[in-house]
């Protein structure tokens, strides 16, 4: 189901920050549900931007400033903003906090350092990643 038609209508759409509009190097992966059992995709970064660290979550492909929820890493995250603001982003955010606290040392380290890796270093991180049971 499209992110459009999850809009509730009684919630004036939003537009989320597009993180890639400046010219900075970064590696970026796009996670679906066979690596992180939840459905969707969750998008994980290196350092990006002045805030600090984070995932999105969409609910169809991420692209630009495609509605989403960002969820901070770390053992206890939590959600900076729900830019869809349905029962179903909400659901997903609650599952993609469980997510990153099981992951987060890896989400860390790949946010931190990840710009410099090479492609080998970023399949071995993705397989790092643990799914929820």
């Amino acid at each position: 189901m499209s992110a459009t038609l999850l809009r509730n209508r009684d919630i004036p759409a939003r537009t989320p920050p597009d993180d890639v509009a400046e010219d900075v190097d970064v590696e970026m992966t796009n996670l679906g549900r066979k690596h992180t059992n939840i459905p969707g995709v969750i998008s994980v970064s290196s350092r990006l931007g002045a805030h600090g660290p984070r995932v999105k979550w969409y609910a169809d492909t991420p692209k630009g400033n495609a509605p989403c929820v960002i969820v901070s890493i770390g053992p206890d995250p939590v959600v900076r903003d729900d830019f869809i603001g349905t029962v179903q982003s909400r659901q997903a955010a609650d599952l993609v906090r469980a997510w990153v606290r099981l992951n987060h040392a890896e989400l860390l380290d790949f946010w931190n350092t990840g710009t410099g890796w090479d492609i080998d270093e970023l399949t071995d991180f993705t397989r790092r990643l643990r799914p929820l049971p």
